[in-house]
């Protein structure tokens, strides 16, 4: 898609967008690590088997290299007690890990676009018949996930003050190519407690992108993702270069998904596209003020 925002509501994210980046946060691996929200230590051994679980997809296992699932969840401060919506998870590359790692202490949420909205693309039908299938029936693996259904058009992730995180892999591109954005960042502060977590991860654009190319190539700068975040009432708390990766140009013919795992490109380009991984990420940890 290649719509673009009205120019007064694109001078304001640029310009708000600057003054973000001036927030004072962890810009490394190892200051975020240090970050006070990191999950405490008697949570390991947990999510260490969730992660290490025989049910994951062995194809999903062999994309742990490339996202880090350990240590951005742990960055994130997610806990086994906590309520957890997963903003529209696919067909549940993360559900396989939080929704055991949830299932004894916490409640897991995979937030999914509602089907009975008629006309929407076939994808989402389809990724949301396969999630529901891997929970159908295995309540000792995942306990009682909820799949909750909304509007894409109007958010809306559940009563005020509900989760504890709202964790998004992935998608903050899509919401920015279809320009309403804004509508779901203020979704996430108002399902969360006050004090509860953000926590985005997403492609990462260079500095200075232009607008249209963002939604071309579905690489998002970070400053107008914290200006999104801010917009609706967030704190950026810190940043994390875990999900980073230096190899990535962003620069490439069919956009981010050029890369793996969608690979759309040429057979012959194969080995140069696995050579490089899946995208450079950034990893943004926010919070609802108390």
């Amino acid at each position: 898609m290649k719509r673009t925002l009205p120019v007064v509501l694109l001078s304001s994210l640029i310009s708000v967008a600057f003054a973000g980046c001036a927030s004072t946060v962890h810009d490394t691996a190892a200051e975020a690590a240090a970050a006070p929200a990191t999950a405490a230590p008697d949570n390991s051994a947990a999510l260490d088997a969730a992660i290490a679980g025989s049910v994951r997809d062995p194809r999903n296992v062999a994309r742990d290299p490339y996202r880090h699932p350990r240590e951005t969840l742990a960055f994130f401060g997610v806990a086994p007690q906590q309520t957890v919506i997963e903003i529209t998870p696919g067909t549940g590359w993360y559900s396989e890990i939080l929704a055991p790692y949830l299932k004894d202490g916490g409640h897991y949420v995979a937030a999914v676009s509602d089907d009975a909205i008629p006309g929407q693309p076939k994808y989402r039908y389809d990724a949301n018949k396969t999630l529901r299938g891997k929970f159908a029936g295995n309540a000792a693996v995942y306990g009682t996930p909820e799949v909750r259904g909304f509007d894409p058009k109007a958010p809306n992730f559940g009563p005020a003050g509900s989760a504890d995180t709202v964790l998004t892999f992935r998608n903050a591109h899509n919401w920015v190519s279809d320009n309403n954005a804004e509508a779901y960042f203020k979704a996430f502060h108002d399902v969360l407690k006050p004090g509860g977590t953000l926590g985005v991860v997403d492609h990462r654009a260079k500095p200075g992108t232009d607008l249209a190319r963002q939604k071309e190539s579905g690489y998002l700068t970070e400053a107008l993702v914290i200006q999104l975040a801010q917009g609706a009432g967030f704190v950026l708390e810190a940043k994390s270069e875990v999900n980073a990766n230096a190899k990535d140009t962003t620069d490439h013919p069919n956009g981010v998904w050029t890369l793996p795992p969608v690979n759309r490109h040429d057979a012959a380009d194969d080995a140069k596209y696995k050579a490089i991984g899946e995208s450079d990420r950034m990893t943004l940890r926010f919070r609802k003020a108390k």
